[in-house]
């Protein structure tokens, strides 16, 4: 079987592992580091409404102040990819972590607008850079069969630290003296996070053998194996195990435009700038949208909560539904729907004809489909690119959903004036609608493949 070579031999050992409780911690190590990225990107939401009364910005210094984290989160994407793939994940998985922690409690004592654009910045790198890490890394763990189901749970953590952050701004900004300065506090509890990934998150075997650290690899996969066979199992791998691998050639960032793999690198751009730019487009202007339309503070805060407990069930629905249906045809499915149901609760939001139960409602169902969107997405796109490149692809992918999300608040902000709430929120609608084009037209499925 050695003639296969340890790249082959190590991913095929992984991929016919039984799920165990081995992969549910790893699970819980990466949901948790993902759940603090939601944290933070939903607090900044809720602080800059804060932020509005507070230091009286102008709806055109909101969208600088969202978009300069997005902007940093640009940045980290593009570098932290490149950066995996030839230092390692788990290693640019603690830097990012480090940088966006300690930038947060940074932000906690801004001085004025501008420093806190510079450590929202900072903040952004940090963060930005961590998600592509985590999703890569994630599914280079899992086996095949159960990777959608897996991946797709690690999403319910975004949903969770979403929500965190919606309660504590909910208790904590309007009912403390400067609380928006204790939020950013606690965004740097990450920080001790740090010392659980160093000790219990392994680097990824697949990663080792094809940087021809085979003994590092190997020992690593034996250590798996040995603790999946305290709960599960092991079944020996066989020549079949062997042969199911694809091994793809000499990678680099070329190969994205290669003729293998540029309708993959167009779909995947267009659907992460898209899907990303629809997402902060709606959700970073919620709150102020909803104070605008003569909603306290405190009331506001209490409708997003609400609305993305929607976040849970369709993720849980689809990381279970995406190994058996497929990743392609449930991604155009909830992508169809987020941009209807959008444009519906734009309407609502917009002309205020119905009670705000029903404007919750409407709010409540675009949430459900948006979080589909994006359980699938983050699977999905970690498993398009080979290993020699996979992270770079991820992050190349995410580099411009931070464009995306970047411009969102901008040209939503400046929208809202021209052509008012429900030309802004059509606006979001049409990005769900032409991503959703473009997964149909260019995109193919990876239910059931081995990683290559």
């Amino acid at each position: 079987m050695n003639n296969f070579g340890t790249p082959v031999t190590v991913a095929a050992k992984l991929d016919r592992l039984p799920l165990s409780r081995f992969h549910y911690k790893l699970l819980t190590i990466n949901g948790f580091a993902w759940a603090f990225d939601a944290f933070d990107v939903g607090l900044i939401t809720f602080i800059a409404t804060a932020l509005i009364q507070a230091w009286h910005l102008s709806p055109a210094q909101v969208g600088v102040l969202l978009s300069s984290g997005l902007f940093g989160m640009m940045a980290g994407a593009f570098i932290s990819g490149p950066a995996a793939d030839r230092f390692g994940r788990k290693a640019v998985f603690q830097w990012t972590m480090l940088i966006f922690s300690v930038a947060s409690l940074a932000c906690a004592l801004a001085w004025d607008f501008t420093s806190l654009i510079c450590f929202r910045f900072l903040v952004g790198l940090g963060l930005g850079g961590e998600t592509p890490v985590v999703t890569a890394l994630m599914g280079e763990f899992i086996p095949k069969g159960d990777r959608g189901k897996v991946q797709g749970l690690i999403n319910t953590f975004w949903a969770v630290g979403w929500l965190v952050a919606a309660a504590l701004s909910y208790f904590i900004i309007p009912g403390v003296q400067e609380g928006w300065r204790w939020a950013f506090v606690a965004g740097a509890v990450p920080a001790l996070y740090i010392w659980i990934v160093r000790r219990h998150l392994p680097e990824s075997p697949r990663w080792l053998a094809l940087q021809g650290r085979d003994k590092e690899a190997l020992e690593i996969v034996e250590q798996i194996e040995t603790e999946v066979a305290k709960t599960n199992t092991v079944p020996p791998v066989t020549e079949a195990d062997m042969a199911a691998v694809s091994i793809a050639g000499k990678s680099s960032l070329g190969t994205l435009f290669s003729q293998r793999y540029w309708q993959t690198t167009v779909m995947l751009w267009a659907l992460w700038f898209l899907g990303m730019f629809g997402y902060y487009g709606l959700f970073a202007w919620l709150p102020s949208l909803l104070v605008k339309a003569g909603h306290s503070m405190v009331k506001s805060f209490l409708y997003v909560v609400i609305m993305q407990f929607a976040y849970i069930p369709n993720q849980i629905l689809c990381a279970y539904g995406m190994d058996k249906y497929g990743r392609k045809r449930l991604l155009t499915v909830n992508l169809l729907f987020a941009g209807i149901a959008t444009v519906l609760f734009g309407w609502a939001l917009g002309y205020g004809a119905l009670e705000i139960g029903q404007v919750v409602l409407l709010g409540v169902i675009t949430s459900f489909f948006v979080s589909g969107v994006w359980g699938i997405t983050y699977t999905y796109t970690p498993e398009l690119y080979p290993t020699g490149i996979r992270v770079t692809g991820t992050s190349m992918a995410a580099t411009c959903s931070r464009l995306g999300s970047m411009l969102a608040p901008l040209v939503i902000g400046y929208a809202l004036t021209a052509v008012g709430v429900t030309g802004a929120i059509a606006i979001v609608a049409g990005a769900f609608i032409i991503a959703c084009l473009a997964v149909a037209i260019l995109g193919r499925e990876t239910r059931g493949q081995s990683l290559q």
